[in-house]
Formats: structure tokens, sequence, C-alpha cells
């Protein structure tokens, strides 16, 4: 992507949530923004202001003379913005209606209302950030966990773009050896053009490979842990999906069937973000509202990412319990051994026969009891690989992961070729096949319909 900066018109938008706020900022940027804002400005002339500075005055109706609101202007000239071009922002106070006022006179002054992400598509236009520093920023914005903004921040500084670039260089200049070898076979030999491909090939496959083992753990951190609290009815689960949530959020009694429904809710641990649904207790009912109840539990363990299966220690193991452990086999799971503050009932020894030790957790939820080692067990499972996020760069991005596994495909491609003694020109097509790819993710050999469907997904103002 060319870092020369286009002239666009001057685009607006309020750039802080609606309703009630302390403050609201409402964003100009374009050749024309400082002119703009001017016109309803009344303070300093903003056209004589250095660049980032921020000056006190009012917002002003031109035609009505109307005393909209007092505020805080701050100015920032191109090239030194994040769009590379005139930037000013309005910053009022919180508000929906003075908000909306001070938008609209400035749209009425000649600025465009901007489509959603339009000013980070700008600073991707003008060269100031790559494709994916862009979908860090939404990734920053909607991070759950401070391991997840760590993994955003990383991005957002160009740690994927500095290695993206540095892997298609490698191999242009490999591809560069090609050309000169297949125009002047004079100067070259193919065995020695053909081992260099070989080498770059499997140089460049083994760094790709590297960054989609961080795939998983990366689109945890993006999306979030689906995690199903399942066990049969008064074993405790909504005792622990509370103790997790630290609130009250489920029924808790000792009548069976308390849950009835799925209940979802977000949570932070030990960085991961899980995506809690505390399940109806899986059992035979003739209830009709339960035997629904039971059927999304059920659907919830095909579609969880971990189990956490919620036994209780004190009551001996049921044909239940057995089914559960066996439905939940080929998932990632770990066995909450619940109540221990009470008297053992259960047969461990039976229990150690159908789940290995390693997948158990001893809890007795009301005292706390077994929550930290549940919580570090379940960081463990996803993240026991990538000790340290803060340096690790990861891939978090469904298109960015797509786009890897193509490359690494025409790598395959090209060792087969080699192997299979195919001529130069031929494996080099799947060699350039690869590179091509990687430029899809930093946006340098992106289409423009796909430029334009990723900032669609941004949030207005932004």
């Amino acid at each position: 992507m060319s870092a020369s900066i286009t002239a666009y018109d001057t685009i607006a938008a309020i750039s802080t949530p609606p309703g009630e706020g302390a403050i609201s900022i409402v964003r100009l940027s374009g050749e024309t923004a400082v002119a703009t804002a001017n016109q309803v400005f009344k303070g300093k002339d903003l056209s004589q202001v250095k660049s980032h500075t921020i000056h006190y005055g009012h917002i002003v109706d031109p035609e009505s003379g109307e005393l909209i609101d007092e505020v805080m202007v701050s100015v920032m000239l191109a090239p030194k913005t994040f769009t590379r071009e005139d930037v000013v922002e309005i910053n009022c106070h919180g508000g929906i209606v003075a908000t909306n006022r001070i938008l609209q006179l400035l749209l009425g002054e000649g600025a465009r209302m901007a489509e959603p992400g339009e000013f980070t598509k700008r600073a991707f236009l003008n060269g100031r950030i790559d494709l994916t520093e862009a979908e860090s920023v939404m990734d920053l914005i909607r991070a759950k966990t401070d391991r997840a903004m760590q993994v955003a921040v990383n991005q957002l500084d160009g740690n994927l773009h500095t290695l993206i670039k540095r892997l298609r260089q490698e191999i242009l200049e490999v591809l560069a050896q090609v050309e000169v070898n297949i125009d002047y076979p004079e100067y070259d030999t193919d065995e020695m053009t053909t081992k260099m491909l070989l080498e770059k090939a499997q140089t460049v496959q083994k760094a790709i490979s590297n960054l989609l083992s961080t795939a998983s753990q990366g689109k945890v951190l993006r999306e979030g842990l689906a995690t199903a609290i399942v066990g049969r009815p008064n074993v405790g689960k909504s005792s622990l999906l509370n103790h997790m949530l630290h609130e009250d959020k489920a029924i808790v009694t000792d009548v069976a069937g308390t849950t009835r429904d799925v209940l979802e809710e977000y949570v932070n641990v030990r960085g991961v973000p899980l995506k809690l649904v505390d399940t109806a207790g899986i059992h035979d009912t003739t209830d009709k509202v339960e035997k629904i109840g039971v059927e999304r539990s059920r659907q919830a363990i095909t579609q969880a990412d971990l189990i956490l299966l919620v036994l209780d220690q004190s009551e001996p193991l049921t044909d239940e319990d057995k089914q559960l452990i066996q439905a939940t086999a080929n998932k990632k799971r770990i066995i909450v051994l619940n109540k221990q503050d009470l008297p053992a009932q259960l047969d461990t020894t039976a229990l150690l026969k159908l789940v290995s030790p390693d997948e158990i957790i001893k809890t007795a939820i009301p005292t706390s009891a077994g929550m930290d080692a549940l919580d570090e067990r379940i960081a463990k499972l996803f993240f026991g690989g990538i000790e340290n996020s803060q340096t690790t760069v990861m891939v978090s991005n469904a298109r960015q992961i797509g786009l890897l596994r193509q490359a690494n495909k025409s790598l395959d491609a090209v060792i087969a070729g080699i192997h299979a003694g195919m001529p130069i020109d031929l494996v080099q097509i799947d060699m350039t096949a690869a590179w091509d790819k990687l430029g899809e993710i930093t946006g340098e050999s992106a289409p423009d319909e796909l430029i334009t469907q990723l900032f669609s997904q941004f949030c207005l103002g932004k």
C-alpha cells in the first residue's frame, strides 16, 4: 500500500458511545476539517493555531447565533494524525441532544457523515496502518481481558505486519533469483535455484506454521471460550456460575430443576475470556418446559469449546452422571467434583475408571475451595504453550488465519513440485501465490471489495 496521501472530502461522526456521559467527542477528518469546525466555533481562530493543541470556546449555530455548548477543540494537522489528514475533535458535554446538534451543524457546513470505520479506512488508504493494524483496532475495542488487549496492542504496534512483511520480502528475493535463472540460464544452474527455492519455501512455511499454532489461542482471546457448565440437577452448576461471575445471576435452591433454560455470561479467568453457559440439569423428565431446557443443554455440549462437568461427591455416581461423562468424552473438559465440604458418598475408584485423574478438580463452592485450581487448569488448557502473550505474535482473526492456511498450501505445492521434478517456472507460480496470500493479510494485495467489506464492520466514528 502506497504511503502517499490522497485528498478526500471531509467526514464527521460522533466517536463516543451514545447516551449520557461526562464528555462526548465529535470527530472531523479531511482537507477542510479545520475550516468547517471554524464556522461553528467561537474562541480562537482555529486556522491560526498550532497543530496538536487544544482550545476552549463555544459551539454556536452560525445562522441563529444560538449557543449550543461549551467545548474544548483539539486541532491536529496532517500528516501527523491517525488518518494523515487534518483532524479536529470537539470535546463537548456528554449527552445525546448537544452532541447531535453539534454534528448536524458540521454536516450543515459541508462535512459528510462518516461511514462505519471510515476514519480507520482512511488511515489504511493513506499508508498510516496496514490491514492487520486496522483489524487490531477493533480487537482492542472488543477485548474482554488484559491478555486479549495485549495481543491487540502487539498487532497495533505492527508486530504481525513486520513478520509478514519480512516473509514476503524473503519470497520476493528468491522469486527474483528464479526470474534471473529463467531469463539468463547461462549465469546459473537449475540445481542451485531449485535448492534455493526449496530452502526458502521450507523456511517460510515453518514461520507460518508457528503463527498458525497460535490460532486457536488467538481465536479464544478474540471471541471468548464457549464454556458449558453441565451436570444433573442440583449438583452445583448455578452456584459455580455465580461464583465465577461474583454475583448471584442464577437462582440457587435445593429444588431439582430450578434452572430450566440456558444462561450465558462472560467472565475473565486468568486472562481467558469465558462465555459461560449454565445449562439446565440433564436428566429424564416429563415436565414439558424442563424437556426443552434439557434439549438445549445437550446442544450446548456439542457447541462448547470447554465442558465443566459438575459431579456431586456427596452422592453416589448415577447412571445420568455416567452418561454425561460418556457424552463429553471427546470434548475438552474439566470434571468439577463438587461439595467436598459434605461427607463423601461417590466411589472415587469407579470414577477413575471413567475419567483421567488429571481431569478432576475438587471444589466446595460455598467456601471457594478448589476455585483457584479450577481457574489455573482452564488457563493451562488453552495457553499452556504460550506463557507470555505480551511478546508472542499471535493471529486471532479468521480472515488472517484463512489466508495463512492458503499460503501454507501453496508452499506445500512448491515443495511437492520440486520433489516431483517439475519445471522451475511452474513451481514459481505456487511460490508467487503464497506471496500474494501473505500480501492479502496486510492489505498490500487485497482486492477493493475486501477492503470495503472489512471496514464496514467497524463502529461508526472509528
